[in-house]
């Protein structure tokens, strides 16, 4: 009776010890984890960020509802990350970068400070904000090559993380051809915000992705299309987009 105490006992204590020891490493993982998304969106527990918001086309100030919907899932990010956000419309976002993490939604025609943005961080590239002609409507240029949209069917959006500014936080730009865009390349950033940390190694980027009928798949079915860091952060000669070709989709 004495021996069988004991053996229960010990399987009681090794059972105790394993619980407590497969915790401490989930634990451990855990956090490993969190910390590594803190510092790929540079959001360390309890710091600011901002959401700057655009408005809808032709409105005034409402925001259309993919890119409330973008906003909502940046939301969720920023806490995930133990941080606090602090929305701010497109105009009224006159403040530098660096100090605190930033993520900007929407077009150069729609966001102002998305328009400052690419005109100071990444002078290699434009996106067309006239209406007409149609064809040009959107039209994303970097380098010599343009990207046009076919409105639900094959739309770019360009996807950056960049850091500049003394405190070193990074801008994240979502510069979609449609609002539908914008929250596509939220959600891959979301899904694939591990394999860019890696990849990138924490440092800047600016991605070109591809939403794929979107009339039929909404914001979920996106292709890398490139990495063009090179060519978006390249200055251009005025000229060069006169003779530009247009990217066939694929």
């Amino acid at each position: 009776m004495n021996e069988d105490l004991r053996n229960v006992v010990l399987g009681v204590l090794a059972t105790g010890v394993s619980g407590v020891l497969g915790w401490l490493a989930r634990t451990y993982l855990w956090r490993r984890r969190l910390r590594r998304k803190q510092a790929f969106f540079g959001l360390p527990a309890h710091s600011e960020c901002l959401l700057v918001v655009n408005r809808e086309a032709g409105s005034e100030g409402a925001v259309h509802r993919f890119d409330v919907s973008a906003l909502l899932e940046l939301a969720a990010l920023v806490k995930e990350c133990g941080a606090h956000a602090q929305i701010v419309q497109h105009d009224l976002a006159q403040v530098g970068f660096g100090d605190r993490t930033e993520f900007c939604v929407g077009g150069p025609g729609s966001n102002r400070r998305m328009s400052a943005h690419l005109a100071s961080l990444l002078p290699g590239l434009s996106m067309s904000t006239a209406l007409e002609p149609v064809e040009e409507r959107g039209a994303i240029r970097i380098g010599e090559n343009r990207y046009g949209m076919e409105p639900g069917i094959s739309e770019y959006v360009l996807l950056a993380r960049l850091t500049a500014g003394e405190g070193g936080r990074p801008v994240f730009l979502f510069c979609g051809q449609r609002a539908i865009t914008n929250q596509a390349a939220t959600r891959y950033l979301a899904r694939h915000h591990e394999r860019l940390a890696r990849r990138h190694r924490g440092g800047s980027f600016v991605l070109l992705l591809r939403v794929v009928n979107s009339q039929a798949y909404g914001p979920d079915v996106v292709e890398l299309v490139a990495d063009v860091t090179r060519q978006a952060r390249t200055p251009i000669a005025p000229d060069a987009h006169a003779n530009a070709p247009t990217a066939e989709a694929t």
